[in-house]
């Protein structure tokens, strides 16, 4: 899938009900996740859902995402902890630990808000030429992950919401602050 994407800048886009959305795991990480209250991106980011949300899109999202989204934001914990001496450096000895609890409950809550305002789709996995993906993985170009989000795009029809500059060349429509992303 080496095809140039069709990116607008999300700033400034009109939505409308017939926008299908997929938010890509980096933009709830942004909505959602303990970041630098300073970012730019998080306030293009937000009001960009709330727009969405008026505008009545359907918004969606899959395990692989809701994944992602877990594992970057309990690894963002983690090592805002450890720098600040609050926890151990093996990550899973304070994934384990009494500690890591009351995050967990934080990220669960976030997952909550996301699948309010989302649906669950599939990504297809059992038909994908799994053959395909795994030699565009192994050539080091492309993200496994970022592979399975382009066939899920394609194939249900959905513009990509990412602020990750990899999909450059992925061929989907896709909302996006990132300028490296508009070709």
């Amino acid at each position: 899938m080496t095809s140039k994407n069709k990116a607008v800048q999300i700033q400034g886009y009109t939505f409308s009900p017939a926008d299908r959305l997929f938010f890509d795991a980096n933009i709830w990480l942004l909505l959602y996740a303990l970041q630098d209250s300073n970012d730019w991106r998080i306030k293009v980011y937000s009001k960009a859902l709330v727009q969405a949300m008026v505008a009545k899109c359907p918004i969606y999202v899959d395990v692989l995402v809701i994944s992602e989204y877990i594992n970057r934001h309990t690894r963002l914990e983690h090592k805002l902890l450890y720098e600040n001496g609050q926890a151990p450096q093996d990550f899973k000895t304070f994934r384990n630990s009494a500690d890591f609890q009351p995050i967990a409950q934080t990220i669960a809550i976030a997952i909550r808000k996301i699948m309010k305002v989302s649906s669950r789709v599939e990504s297809g996995f059992a038909s994908f030429d799994i053959q395909t993906v795994l030699s565009e993985y192994e050539s080091g170009r492309v993200d496994f992950n970022d592979q399975v989000i382009t066939r899920l795009c394609h194939a249900n029809k959905l513009k990509l919401v990412t602020h990750d500059a990899d999909f450059r060349d992925c061929g989907l429509e896709i909302l996006t602050a990132n300028n490296r992303l508009i070709v």
